[in-house]
C-alpha cells in the first residue's frame, strides 16, 4: 500500500517543478528524502537535483553580476559601494544556506541509502558540485577547506565510476564537472583538459553502445566536453606562445 503522505508530497513536487516554484519543490523533496527508507527513484533524484540546481544557478549568476559591479565601484571609489557589498553578502548567505542544505541531505541520507554504484556516483558528484559552488564565494582558509572537500568528493565519485560504462551520462557529467573544478577553482587548465579529454576520447568511440534512453543526455554532455576542451586548449596555447615571446638570452 502506497503511503498517502508520500503520494501527496511527490504530487506537489511534480506540479511545483512544472510551475518552476523551485523553493517549494525543494521543501517537498527534502521531506521525501528524510522519510523514505530506501534510495530515491531516478525521477525523485532528478526532481531534487533540478530544484536545487535552479535555485543555486540563479543566485550564482546574480552573485557574479554583483561581484563585477563591486569591483567597478571600488575602482571608482563610489559612495554606493557599501550597498553593493551588502547585496553581495546577502547572496553569499543565500548560496551558502542552499549548498549546506544540499550537502547535509547528501551526507545524512542520500549516500547512506544509495542502492547502486550509479546512484552513489550521482550523489558524490553532487557533493563535489556544491562544495565547488561554496569555493566560488569564499576566500582564505575557508576557500581552501571547501575546495579540498570538493576535490575529495569528485575523486571518490571518479574512483567509484570506474565500473560504469564510459558512455553513461552520470559518468560523463562527472568528468565534465570534475574538469571544470580544476579549471575554475584550482586554476589548473592542464589537468582540466586531461580529465575532459580522457572521458571524451573513450566515450566518442563507443557511441554505438549508448543506451537509447541515455543517448540524448550523453551526446549533449560530450558536446559540452568538446567545447571546453577546445576553449581550454586554445588558452593554453596562447599562454605558451606568450611565454615563448618573453624568453630572452
Amino acid at each position: 500500500m502506497v503511503d498517502a503522505n508520500y503520494e501527496k508530497l511527490i504530487y506537489l513536487a511534480r506540479i511545483t517543478e512544472q510551475a518552476e516554484r523551485h523553493e517549494e519543490t525543494i521543501k517537498y523533496m527534502e521531506e521525501i528524502v528524510k522519510t523514505k527508507k530506501e534510495d530515491l527513484t531516478v525521477e525523485e533524484r532528478n526532481l531534487l537535483s533540478a530544484a536545487f540546481k535552479n535555485c543555486v544557478s540563479a543566485r550564482r549568476s546574480a552573485w557574479r553580476s554583483i561581484y563585477g559591479v563591486e569591483v567597478k565601484e571600488k575602482t571608482n571609489e563610489s559612495k554606493f559601494l557599501h550597498l553593493v557589498t551588502d547585496l553581495k553578502t546577502l547572496l553569499e548567505t543565500e548560496l551558502s544556506d542552499l549548498c549546506n542544505q544540499m550537502l547535509s541531505l547528501i551526507d545524512n541520507y542520500l549516500v547512506k541509502k544509495a542502492s547502486s554504484e550509479e546512484s552513489k556516483v550521482f550523489y558524490l558528484k553532487m557533493k563535489g558540485d556544491y562544495y565547488r559552488y561554496l569555493a566560488e564565494i569564499t576566500t582564505g582558509d575557508k576557500n581552501k577547506e571547501v575546495a579540498n572537500n570538493s576535490r575529495n568528493s569528485y575523486k571518490e565519485a571518479n574512483d567509484l565510476a570506474e565500473n560504469l560504462a564510459c558512455t553513461n551520462p552520470i559518468k560523463l557529467g562527472l568528468a565534465l564537472n570534475y574538469s571544470v573544478f580544476f579549471y575554475e577553482v584550482m586554476n589548473d587548465p592542464k589537468t582540466a583538459v586531461k580529465i575532459a579529454n580522457e572521458a571524451f576520447d573513450v566515450a566518442i568511440h563507443q557511441l554505438e553502445k549508448i543506451e537509447d534512453d541515455q543517448y540524448k543526455d550523453s551526446t549533449t554532455i560530450l558536446q559540452l566536453l568538446k567545447e571546453n576542451i577546445d576553449m581550454w586548449k586554445t588558452e593554453l596555447q596562447e599562454q605558451e606562445d606568450e611565454g615563448e615571446g618573453e624568453k630572452d638570452e
